[in-house]
């Protein structure tokens, strides 16, 4: 059987959906969009987020509504 590495996944950080805003834990949904994995507040936010990514994070995968350190 052929084996082919899968570029790493950075694990989910956030702790607001970066589309709805609402609190996120450990047990929410997640998607993965450019490498990166998310969590989500609820089941529509996936498509909206994979739908147009750039809305909601930054270059650099941030979330845009990310609460700034």
């Amino acid at each position: 059987a052929s084996w082919i590495a899968a570029t790493p996944t950075v694990p989910a950080t956030n702790t607001a959906c970066p589309v709805l805003g609402g609190k996120v834990t450990e047990k929410s949904k997640t998607v993965v969009v450019r490498g990166r994995e998310y969590r989500l507040c609820c089941p529509g936010c996936d498509t909206t987020l994979l739908k147009d990514p750039d809305k909601y994070l930054q270059k650099d995968g941030t979330p845009k509504n990310a609460a700034k350190k």
